[in-house]
């Protein structure tokens, strides 16, 4: 199983996800999700973890979710963009 977090530049830091061995992307603008999510699908990424700010960006979200291939795991956060 591959796991990835996807986290905008301006954010915190992660080190959990980075100890508990999982890929950490970063996106320049909000807008890059979906482009950021399909690479990551291409890859062979079956786990994907995002903040809810940055899921709130994507057109193709109601998509993901009968998706078989891939995971989306929506984390709740604060931070506004």
């Amino acid at each position: 199983m591959k796991i990835s977090f996807i986290k905008y530049e301006n954010q915190e830091d992660y080190q959990i996800p980075k100890i508990l061995g999982m890929k950490v992307e970063e996106i320049k603008e909000p807008e890059e999700i979906d482009n950021k999510i399909q690479e990551l699908k291409n890859n062979k990424y079956n786990t994907i973890i995002i903040p809810n700010e940055l899921a709130s960006f994507s057109e193709k979200m109601d998509k993901y979710k009968y998706d078989d291939t891939i995971n989306i795991i929506i984390t709740p956060s604060n931070k506004d963009y």
